[in-house]
């Protein structure tokens, strides 16, 4: 009696070994084709974003240099400030152009992938549209903490030190900023600086020209060299040497000259200089604590960046569908004009909050929140019978009439 129970147990147990063995081989069969389907698309997905984040900050740097070196052409950043500035301004740029290479990545991968029939394995091999979310996710996840971390940290800090350097530029002796054989202007003096030559040394100027207009006189100024000199008060003078000035009004026959040894000429007031006040390069921690309207305005923009990188991240699966009878083109189309909308959408938002016409919560609700309804319905209008999460889409059975 006891072998026969051993006998039965033994059975039993061996045919449950041999039933775990078998889903066992059935699971490994269909466990290396998908997970050889997410490799390749994680793999595609990477080389596509680094192809992409080179063009757009090559975009970006080239943009960024063609306005910085109009500054300095104008005499209003030094030569050695170029490059520092462009580093600051890429870096607070840096979380759009992110966001942006993320949305195309998805958007063209997964594009080609329909084009190629490569969509039609994974959808036969029991995967439904939604089940490619989560290699996307996975993959998107660093860049999403990488574009929070720039919104809310490295942006704002990339902005304060670009406006600290300028000051510092500013701060040095505008001598440096004199192109020699150039005419330079100085606004806020009303003046015209032209000077031949420039001593390395010790920043000496030769042969100088000086065009300024006072209380409706003109006065134009030679002298065989100049320096500058900052007064206690902080207001810098062009001091000039050995020259004369000629006064006089326009129209009339009212003039003078006047010979000199040394003549002062004020470039700047200090109270001018000062550091202006800008909310983008504010931290993000004091934003938090201040009620201005601009403040909030602000700190809005920052948390809608990263936020909106994950919708158009999601939102780019559904759109990625090709179409043959619409054309290969047509859901690009589609994507560029919702990302168009998506992004004035938030810039309005940004306006209205900060002109104090909407809630600060309500607006940063709103917009992401309708995106989020057009993942949802964009889902849904991709999906087959079997809804939103279920398996692959159902084919319809065919039947085969042979004749004889």
């Amino acid at each position: 009696m006891r072998s026969l129970v051993v006998v039965v147990v033994v059975s039993y147990l061996y045919a449950k070994v041999l039933l775990i063995i078998g889903k066992s081989r059935q699971k490994s069969q269909k466990f290396p084709a998908v997970m050889i389907f997410r490799r390749s698309l994680v793999r595609e997905l990477t080389a596509t974003t680094i192809g992409l984040f080179l063009v757009l900050l090559a975009i970006l740097f080239t943009n960024l240099v063609l306005r910085i070196l109009a500054r300095a052409a104008g005499g209003a950043v030094a030569p050695e400030g170029v490059l520092p500035l462009l580093g600051f301004a890429t870096l607070f740029y840096l979380n759009i152009l992110l966001s942006v290479a993320l949305f195309l990545t998805v958007l063209l991968t997964l594009s080609r992938w329909y084009r190629d029939s490569e969509m039609i394995v994974w959808f036969t091999s029991g995967q439904s549209l939604t089940a490619c979310l989560r290699p996307i996710l996975l993959f998107a996840a660093p860049f999403l903490v990488a574009i929070v971390l720039l919104s809310l940290y490295l942006s704002p800090w990339a902005e304060q030190r670009r406006l600290e350097y300028e000051r510092q530029l500013e701060s040095r002796d505008e001598i440096v900023l004199i192109t020699p054989g150039l005419f330079r202007e100085f606004p806020r003096a009303n003046l015209v600086a032209f000077v031949e030559s420039i001593n390395p040394f010790d920043s000496t100027i030769r042969n100088v020209f000086l065009h300024s207009v006072d209380s409706d006189v003109d006065a134009t100024t030679v002298a065989a060299s100049g320096h500058l000199e900052e007064a206690p008060n902080g207001d810098r003078f062009v001091v000039l040497e050995n020259g004369r000035r000629y006064e006089g009004k326009p129209g009339t026959a009212e003039y003078r000259v006047i010979e000199f040894e040394k003549l002062g000429r004020r470039i700047e007031p200090a109270e001018l200089r000062a550091l202006p006040i800008s909310t983008k390069a504010m931290p993000t921690g004091v934003l938090t604590f201040v009620d201005g309207q601009v403040e909030r305005a602000e700190l809005f923009w920052r948390i809608s960046v990263p936020v909106s990188a994950l919708v158009l991240t999601l939102i780019a699966v559904p759109l990625s569908y090709v179409n043959p009878r619409v054309g290969r083109s047509a859901n690009l189309v589609a994507a560029a004009f919702l990302y168009m909308l998506y992004s004035n959408c938030l810039n309005i938002v940004q306006s209205l909050i900060a002109q104090g016409k909407l809630d600060f919560w309500a607006g940063l609700a709103l917009p992401h929140v309708i995106a989020l309804l057009v993942v949802v319905i964009l889902f849904r209008h991709q999906l087959s019978v079997s809804g939103l999460f279920g398996h692959a889409p159902r084919t319809r059975g065919t039947v085969v009439v042979s004749s004889g």
